[in-house]
């Protein structure tokens, strides 16, 4: 079980909890232990043979010699005390015992919780810095759905099949091992007993446990599907309803929950077997035990007071072994569940930084892309094919081209969302690669297509990403975005929550604001990504407006579907299958009767 070794190299970060852990279960197995030994003197006063030894028999290392010391010790006192006082006397102790056991327990586990949450905090928090750093191309590839159940079930299952079974894993394997010295000091002849069924119990508790791993692994991808599908109906819900589709979504749906309900019956029942299975056997060895000991104390080779203490310890035996059982049942389980949770962390962060790599503050000269190829993993077709352009500061670079061919793409080089297979990208220079990648990114503005917002305030998503502003510069930042306007007549103005996904503005309103975050951060090199593709013509012309004003100034790399929008570009770049294909101004493009020509025909005809 790798996967459960690595989350429990999480117990790192919490020595000291842990040791005490460990010695708050020993002590309280140990006075649960001295609890049991006080019966042994009470059934000997109650039921002993009164055969009182006239001198003081020699202690020595075996049960029978302890047991005749203490039992001529507690003939003396039953003289001088009587012999209520001296069962009160051990009933005091009996009481003293369980009641440190009990307290040991409840620190034991209260140090355990601070564990148990501290170490799913951790993976909790490494899980979704994960998902932070790992590059754009990772999530081409992975439904969010499915990495959202990662995140939640499998971490759910992590939790109380791996971390919540520590107690098991400590405590108990304490108690076996106390008991079993006990049992051994008692009488190894019949603790052997115990060890003839114990073999066959290890390898049915191992057939079921491999059994219970491979179900929960198929288990948890069918959880995954479940919440993807999920996922996918909420973000395509109007497309469905107009299909008149409703019905045979959750026709799918169900049969795929259905499919996921069977497999974890399957988990269930191999999960609760094993509890089972470990108390037959023990009870089986219980009844061997007893009449092979039942034939011992009528023989005269142990007493009988011994023997019933060897009996109630055995069977408390049993409980921590059940216990032991399940809890390595439930790792079977939570390993597969962690096995996908670190596929998430074990993958490969295609976009690294350099050791070396130095941080950069300004943009002043020129981007270079020189010989630059990028192919999408998985893809046979080359996104972009030997590309060679310059950026100027202060220059607007329109990139036009049919659908696919690699307009985003180009720009999502810039920032390194991806890098390139080969060729350099160039900045004032100095190549990328060679740059802190959270100082590269913090010279460029995005306005994209789909607009990003959060389930928070106006000011907090026209702040998000800035950093050392004040109220007075998130309002100017939207009135430069065309955006304080209508922000003055909603309920609490810059206060007002906007839902998630900003749901409660129009297309317009939502870009604005995300233009105005672009304008805060006040960044020297601004991309629009099909910023007004998604708007109704009202929309556009007041969000063109507004990035008209925010451009001023910047150096601006403008993706464009609709081309009237970038008619006045410095230079528009035009990319056809992956190859710049032309460029130049507008009125040069036209005056070429190429594929820009060709492009703006198609759209005025339109």
């Amino acid at each position: 079980m790798p996967s459960v070794l690595r989350i429990f190299r999480y117990l790192r970060y919490f020595p000291w909890q842990l040791i005490l852990n460990v010695l708050c279960s020993l002590l309280s197995v140990l006075f649960n232990l001295g609890s049991f030994v006080m019966i042994v003197p009470f059934v000997e006063l109650l039921f002993g043979s009164g055969d009182v030894p006239t001198a003081e028999p020699e202690l020595g290392f075996s049960a029978q010699a302890v047991a005749g010391w203490v039992f001529y010790h507690l003939a003396q006192m039953r003289t001088t005390l009587g012999l209520w006082r001296v069962l009160l006397l051990i009933g005091g102790g009996y009481l003293a015992c369980s009641l440190l056991s009990n307290l040991m327990r409840f620190l034991s586990n209260a140090l355990l919780a601070t564990i148990r949450n501290g170490v799913i905090e951790r993976l909790r928090n490494d899980i979704y810095h994960r998902i932070t750093v790992l590059p754009i191309s990772f999530f081409t590839h992975s439904r969010r759905g499915d990495l959202i159940s990662r995140m939640t079930g499998d971490l759910f299952d992590v939790e109380w099949s791996i971390v919540s079974t520590m107690q098991s894993l400590v405590k108990d394997p304490i108690n076996i091992i106390v008991f079993c010295a006990t049992l051994i000091f008692v009488s190894w002849r019949l603790f052997l007993l115990f060890l003839l069924v114990l073999p066959a119990g290890v390898w049915l508790i191992s057939i079921i446990g491999k059994s219970l791993r491979r179900n929960s692994v198929q288990g948890q991808q069918q959880l995954g599907t479940i919440t993807a599908r999920l996922e996918e109906s909420l973000a395509a819900l109007r497309v469905v309803k107009l299909a008149g589709w409703e019905q045979r979504q959750a026709d799918a749906f169900a049969e795929a929950n259905a499919g996921y309900a069977r497999t974890m019956s399957r988990v269930a029942r191999r999960r609760e077997l094993g509890s089972p299975l470990s108390e037959i056997l023990g009870t089986l060895a219980l009844v061997i035990i007893l009449i092979v000991g039942g034939w011992q104390v009528t023989s005269g080779y142990i007493q009988p007071s011994v023997f019933i203490f060897f009996v109630i310890v055995f069977a408390r035996l049993i409980p921590p072994i059940q216990a032991v059982v399940k809890a390595y049942n439930s790792l079977q389980k939570g390993d597969a569940a962690a096995a996908r949770f670190f596929e998430v962390l074990d993958a490969d962060e295609v976009v690294l930084e350099m050791p070396s790599a130095a941080a950069v503050s300004h943009f002043e000269n020129q981007i270079v892309l020189h010989d630059v190829c990028f192919s999408y993993s998985g893809s046979n077709t080359a996104a972009l094919h030997h590309i060679n352009l310059q950026v100027h500061r202060g220059e607007m670079v329109a990139i036009v081209g049919p659908s696919g061919s690699g307009k985003s793409t180009l720009v999502d080089l810039l920032p390194r969302f991806y890098d390139p297979q080969s060729g350099s990208i160039t900045l004032d220079g100095v190549d990328i690669r060679t740059m802190r990648i959270d100082s590269l990114r913090s010279l460029f503005g995005l306005v994209s297509q789909d607009c990003i917002l959060f389930n928070d305030t106006v000011s907090a998503n026209i702040a998000f990403g800035a950093t050392g502003y004040t109220d007075e510069q998130i309002r100017a930042a939207a009135r430069v975005a065309g955006a304080d306007e209508f922000i003055q007549l909603m309920p609490q103005g810059y206060d007002t929550p906007i839902g998630e996904r900003g749901m409660t503005l129009s297309g317009g309103q939502r870009q604005r604001i995300s233009i105005a975050r672009a304008v805060l951060r006040d960044t020297p090199i601004l991309i629009l990504d099909e910023a007004t593709s998604a708007l109704d013509s009202e929309s556009e012309s007041q969000v063109q407006q507004a990035l008209e004003t925010v451009m001023h100034g910047r150096t601006a790399i403008v993706v464009a579907h609709r081309l009237a929008t970038i008619r006045h570009a410095d230079r528009i770049v035009v990319l056809d299958g992956g190859r710049i294909a032309e460029q130049g101004t507008h009125d040069e493009l036209m005056h070429l009767g190429g594929l820009y020509s060709t492009l703006v025909a198609m759209q005025t005809f339109a």
